[in-house]
C-alpha cells in the first residue's frame, strides 16, 4: 500500500494550495502541543515518520529525532530529506525495536487510522517514551470529516480507507490502553478542505488552534509522568542579573 508512488503523492499534495495551508497549521499545531517539552539532548521518536516532513520540523524544533516506518519507500524519502539529521528504522509499529524507555517523547501523527490494532501501537509508545506520548489524528466528525463522507472524492483512496477518530473514541483508547493519565486536546483547520486558502476569511478561521476538538486535525498529548512536562527553568541557562534577550 505504501508504495514508492504513495510516497511521491504524499509530498505531492503539500505542494498544492490547500495541502501547503494545512501543513502550516498543522506545524502550528504541532509547535503549541510541544511547547512546554524541554529539547537539549532530549531524545524523541516519530513512530510512522513517513517520508519525513514532521520529523524534519521537529529536528528543528531541537530535539534528538529518530524515525520509524514500515515502508522502505516511505523511509527512502526520509532519509533524502533529513541526511543524517535523524536516524531512521524500518519496522512495525506494534512492535518497536527499541529499549524500553529509551526515548524521552514519542509521537504519533495519523498514524493509528492506519493501524490493526491501534492500542498495541499506543502501548508500545508508551513503553519506548519515558515522558509524554503526542497522538495526532483526524476527526471524524470535524466539517473535513463530516463532508468527505457526503462526498467521497474530496479524499484520496487512502484516507477513505483510514479509520478516523472522533475524540471522544481517541481519549477513551488512550485510557484504555495506558490507564488514567492526563491529557489535553488541540486542534486546528476548523473549515472543510475547500476553506484551506489564504483568502479571508478563511485564513483566520482555519488558522485558529483551540483546545477544543472540533478541527480536521486533532492532537492528543498524554503525560506518562505524575508531574507535567515541562522545560526547568535552569535548562534556559540564563545567569542572575544576565540579560539574554
Amino acid at each position: 500500500m505504501w508504495d514508492k508512488e504513495t510516497a511521491r503523492r504524499y509530498d505531492a499534495w503539500f505542494q498544492t494550495e490547500a495541502g501547503a495551508f494545512a501543513l502550516k497549521r498543522e506545524m502550528r499545531l504541532l509547535e503549541r502541543m510541544t511547547a512546554t517539552w524541554p529539547r537539549r539532548g532530549q531524545r524523541l521518536v516519530e513512530i510512522g515518520c513517513g517520508t519525513g516532513v514532521f520529523l524534519d520540523v521537529l529536528h528543528h524544533g531541537g530535539f534528538d529525532v529518530t524515525g520509524l516506518d514500515a515502508s522502505p519507500h516511505m523511509l527512502e524519502a526520509a532519509r533524502t530529506r533529513l541526511g543524517g539529521r535523524a536516524d531512521l528504522h524500518l519496522g512495525d509499529a506494534g512492535h518497536l525495536p527499541f529499549d524500553d524507555k529509551e526515548f524521552d517523547f514519542a509521537v504519533l501523527l495519523t498514524v493509528l487510522e492506519f493501524c490493526p490494532d491501534p492500542a498495541l501501537v499506543l502501548q508500545e509508545a508508551a513503553r519506548v517514551a519515558r515522558k509524554a506520548v503526542l497522538v495526532g489524528f483526524l476527526n471524524r466528525v470535524s466539517l473535513y470529516g463530516l463532508t468527505a463522507k457526503v462526498w467521497p472524492g474530496t479524499t484520496g483512496r487512502l484516507l477513505r480507507d483510514a479509520c478516523w477518530f472522533t475524540p471522544w473514541g481517541l481519549t477513551g483508547l488512550v485510557r484504555k490502553s495506558l490507564g488514567p493519565r492526563p491529557m489535553r486536546l488541540g486542534s486546528v483547520l476548523i473549515g472543510p478542505k475547500s476553506t484551506w486558502r489564504e483568502s479571508s476569511p478563511w485564513r483566520q478561521l482555519n488558522s485558529l488552534i483551540l483546545t477544543t476538538p472540533i478541527g480536521a486535525v486533532c492532537a492528543c498529548g498524554v503525560n506518562l509522568t505524575r508531574d507535567p512536562v515541562v522545560t526547568p527553568l535552569p535548562a534556559f541557562g540564563a545567569k542572575a542579573g544576565v540579560c539574554t534577550g
